[in-house]
C-alpha cells in the first residue's frame, strides 16, 4: 500500500525526520489561506499523485508571491499528470500541498527497500539527490551507496557516520546525517514499511537536513497493525478495478496486453503469464483467484477481466489440489452461463481429478470453451485466438 507525499511526512515527523512547514488543500482558495498560515515569502506548491517524476510533468511549482500560489493551484488541480510512471493514461491531480520553500546548499538522495533476495532491508544513498534513482542506476550504477541493515540489531551508527563520509559530508554536517538516516530506519522499521525513500533530502545552510520529498510503502501484510495507517488509503489513487477485485479475495494487477489470465497460485500466475510472453502474446492481467477457487470466484474473475476491454481470450490455468478440477470445471461452466462472454474460453486444469473435468468441459458443448492439453498448448492457443480477433 502506499501513500501521498504529505502523508508520508506526517508520519515521518513523528520519528524525527525534519520537514518543512506544510498543509495539504483541496482548492486554489484553500491553497491561498495555507500559505498565509505557514507565512514567508515563498512556497512550493505541489501535485498529491501516487507518481514519481511530478516536477518535470509540471506537478511542482515554486511560488514567490500569494497570487503565484492561488494561479498555480488553479492550474495544477485537476490537471492529468502525465510521468514515466503514469504512462500514457496519467493521475488526475485532487489535491495539493503548499510548502514552506527553503534555500538549499545541496540536494541527495536516500531511501531504504527490501532485498527481497538478501532478505533484509538495504539503506541506499546518492549524491545525485533531486533526480529519477531509476535513472541514475541504469546509467551510472556508482554513483549508489547501499549499506545492508541487520533488522534484529537495526541500523547502527558507525554505518550511517561510514556512508556519510562516502556522501562528502563534512565533519560539522555527519551528526545531521547520523540523527536523519536513524530516523528514517526507525520509521521504516516501527511502522512495517516495505520503501521509504527522501529524494531530495537537502542540505541547508545550517548543516541541517531536511526531507524536501517523501514516499512511503507498506506491507499489506502487516497493515493489520496499523489501522491509522489503512485509513490513509486513496482509492482514487488506485485502479477501480484493482479496487473492487481486492473486496473479493481475488489479487488482480491491470497490464497492457489482450490475454487475460485466470490462474490459482501467485507462482503459476508468474509462469504464466511468461509462457504467454514466451508464445508471441501480452498478458492483460495477473489475477490470482486462491487455493479455494470456486463458481462464485470464476465468476467475479470473468467479470473483472472482461471490464478490460482490449481482452480478446481468457487463459484459465489452475491446478487442483485443494480443490478437485472436476468442480472448478463445474464452476467454469456455471460462470460463462451467469455472464455473457463473448470471447475464447481455453482451459488448462492439472492435479486432482483433472481427467473428470477435461470431460466435463468437453461435453459442455459450450464453444467458446476450448481445452488444452498442457501449459505450452493453452499459452499457444490463447496467443492464436488473441491475435485472430484483435
Amino acid at each position: 500500500m502506499n501513500i501521498h507525499e504529505y502523508q508520508s511526512k506526517n508520519i515521518l515527523s513523528k520519528f524525527g525526520v525534519t520537514i518543512l512547514p506544510g498543509k495539504l488543500a483541496n482548492s486554489f482558495s484553500e491553497a491561498i489561506n495555507v500559505a498565509k498560515m505557514i507565512g514567508g515569502t515563498k512556497w512550493v506548491v505541489k501535485a498529491q499523485v501516487h507518481a514519481g517524476g511530478r516536477g518535470k510533468a509540471g506537478g511542482i511549482k515554486i511560488a514567490k508571491s500569494l497570487d503565484d500560489v492561488e494561479n498555480f493551484s488553479e492550474n495544477i488541480l485537476g490537471m492529468k499528470l502525465v510521468t514515466h510512471q503514469t504512462g500514457s493514461a496519467g493521475k488526475i491531480v485532487r489535491k495539493v500541498y503548499i510548502e514552506s520553500a527553503a534555500n538549499i546548499k545541496k540536494e541527495y538522495y536516500l531511501g531504504i527497500v527490501l532485498d527481497r533476495k538478501k532478505e533484509i532491508p538495504v539503506m541506499m544513498a546518492s549524491m545525485e539527490g533531486g533526480v529519477e534513482i531509476e535513472k541514475v542506476a541504469a546509467e551510472t550504477p556508482d554513483k549508489i551507496i547501499k549499506i545492508d541493515i541487520d533488522p534484529l540489531i537495526g541500523l547502527q551508527d558507525f554505518q550511517s557516520r561510514a556512508l556519510a563520509f562516502k556522501l562528502g559530508f563534512k565533519k560539522e554536517q555527519i551528526k545531521h546525517f547520523i540523527k536523519f538516516s536513524k530516523a528514517l530506519y526507525k520509521a521504516y522499521s516501527e511502522m512495517d514499511g516495505s520503501l521509504v525513500e527522501i529524494n531530495p533530502m537537502a542540505l541547508l545552510d545550517d548543516n541541517s537536513l531536511i526531507a524536501l520529498d517523501a514516499k512511503m510503502g507498506f506491507d499489506d501484510n502487516a497493515l493489520f497493525r496499523h489501522k491509522d495507517i489503512v485509513a490513509m488509503r486513496d482509492f482514487e489513487e488506485e485502479d477501480p478495478t484493482e479496487v473492487e477485485a481486492d473486496k473479493y479475495g481475488l489479487n488482480y494487477v491491470k497490464l497492457d496486453g489482450n490475454v487475460g489470465c485466470m490462474v490459482n497460485g501467485a507462482g503459476l500466475a508468474m509462469s504464466t503469464m511468461d509462457i504467454i510472453k514466451y508464445e508471441g502474446g501480452e498478458p492483460a492481467n495477473f489475477l490470482d483467484v486462491g487455493g479455494g477457487a470456486n463458481a462464485e470466484t470464476v465468476a467475479k474473475g470473468f467479470e473483472i477481466i472482461l471490464k478490460d476491454k482490449n481482452v480478446k481470450a481468457i487463459f484459465i490455468n489452475i491446478f487442483g489440489g485443494i480443490v478437485r478440477c472436476d468442480r472448478i470445471a463445474k464452476g467454469i461452466i456455471k460462470a460463462t452461463k451467469s455472464i455473457d462472454i463473448k470471447i475464447p474460453i481455453i482451459v488448462r486444469l492439472d492435479g486432482t481429478n483433472a481427467k473428470e473435468a477435461v470431460d466435463i468441459l468437453n461435453k459442455s458443448n459450450i464453444p467458446k470453451i476450448i481445452s488444452a492439453t498442457d501449459l505450452e498448448d493453452g499459452a499457444r492457443k490463447c496467443v492464436e485466438l488473441a491475435i485472430n480477433k484483435s
